[in-house]
């Protein structure tokens, strides 16, 4: 194993345990937001966006541990009866297109980010929207780091750590 897919599989597990955490976070503070707004008809202005800003890094954060870890969804009914020799090539081709895909996300999302920047919330003005865009960015980062040692080390779907969630 290289000195890269050990950096990796730090990254892994820090994308894992944020996204973790968001979702613990989103799945308790929207009981709290139909609680007080239905029982107590007190609705509270906080709950629904910070449940959007946890699903965004839910989603951003998380994608590159499914991708890592080949939990995607993906069709495969066609290339399972390619060659051997073309699966790979067909796996080569949507790593580059899975770069080509990253880098696009990562400059639109930035551009999204630099422009919504001193924007705060409404109904959250700590936080502003670059903030709440941030994630997607960071996450096209992270994917784009995991697609690269793909290229570079094969897949890891396969190794001890990347199994650690029982997601295979």
């Amino acid at each position: 194993m290289t000195a890269y897919s050990r950096l990796m599989d730090g990254l892994y597990l820090l994308c894992m345990a944020i996204a973790a955490v968001a979702l613990l976070i989103m799945v308790t503070v929207i009981p709290i937001g139909i609680f007080t707004r239905y029982v107590l008809n007190d609705a509270l202005s906080w709950p629904e966006p910070v449940a959007i800003i946890c699903m965004i890094i839910f989603t951003f954060i998380g994608a590159p541990v499914g991708f890592r870890a080949g939990t995607h969804i993906c069709v495969s009914m066609m290339t399972d009866r390619l060659s051997p020799v073309n699966q790979r090539w067909l796996l080569k081709l949507s790593d580059a297109l899975m770069i080509i895909t990253c880098l696009v996300i990562f400059r639109a999302s930035y551009n999204l980010c630099e422009a919504m920047w001193v924007q705060t919330l409404a109904s959250l003005p700590v936080v502003t929207y670059g903030e709440m865009y941030l994630p997607i960015p960071i996450g096209a980062i992270f994917t784009l780091l995991f697609v690269i040692e793909r290229l570079v080390n094969g897949d890891q779907s396969q190794r001890a750590i990347v199994t650690l969630g029982g997601t295979h």
